[in-house]
């Protein structure tokens, strides 16, 4: 089983049934890796080949076991049996190929990589937790996506995604979530709490107001 690196990610996914937790924590891990492939290649071209082999691996884990990579793993042994299939999960790839684009992200580009990226990774999850029709899971997604984006930019480029993240999820947590889905709305809270920091500073993850607030959704759904 992946384990959350994040306490406070850890915090939101315990607010999940047992049975789907390590499902999560698989979906949330996937994204994680091909974060850090964009954050550890400096050549498009090359982040550009390494996006394209788990692509590949995601589409295959629908024909034929996984190979020895434990968030392959994970997948195979804890989502796959929820409905979801690789095809599927290898959509948010799609939105991670958008950040190899050299050129600056304009408002259209950035909803694109938010909607195919965030989206895709909440819906999900919305579908393992059997998330009601009123959650907010794409908005939810978008915002948490954008604001990922912000806090791994520099000044400048993060200006838009800042702006567009901040108005996605005071959408997504205005509104109150099912108590199936409040894992997700956790981290939408969380998403917003790191917005709101100043530029460059790391979230007091683990913080009593954090923690607080996290709680007050568990129990309320807002």
């Amino acid at each position: 089983m992946i384990e959350p690196t994040n306490p406070e990610r850890a915090l939101a996914l315990s607010y999940a049934p047992r049975d789907v937790r390590a499902g999560l924590a698989a979906v949330f891990a996937l994204d994680d890796t091909l974060g850090q492939i964009l954050r550890t290649t400096r050549e498009p071209l090359v982040g550009q080949m390494r996006l394209t082999w788990w692509h590949e691996a995601l589409v295959a884990l629908d024909n034929a076991p996984p190979p020895a990579q434990p968030v392959l793993q994970a997948l195979a042994a804890k989502v796959l049996p929820q409905g979801l299939s690789g095809t599927r999960l290898a959509g948010m790839i799609d939105g991670w190929e958008m950040l190899l684009d050299p050129d600056p992200l304009t408002a259209p580009m950035l909803e694109a990589y938010a909607t195919v990226r965030g989206g895709t990774v909440f819906a999900a999850a919305g579908r393992m937790l059997g998330a009601a029709e009123r959650d907010p899971l794409l908005v939810a997604g978008q915002g948490w996506a954008l604001a990922d984006l912000a806090r791994h930019s520099r000044d400048a480029a993060a200006v838009l995604p800042t702006e567009m993240a901040a108005t996605a999820l005071a959408d997504a947590t205005r509104q109150r979530w099912s108590r199936a889905a409040r894992a997700l709305g956790a981290l939408a809270h969380i998403a917003r709490m790191d917005l709101a920091l100043p530029q460059g500073m790391s979230p007091p993850v683990g913080a009593p107001q954090r923690v607080a607030r996290l709680a007050w959704h568990r129990f309320t759904g807002r």
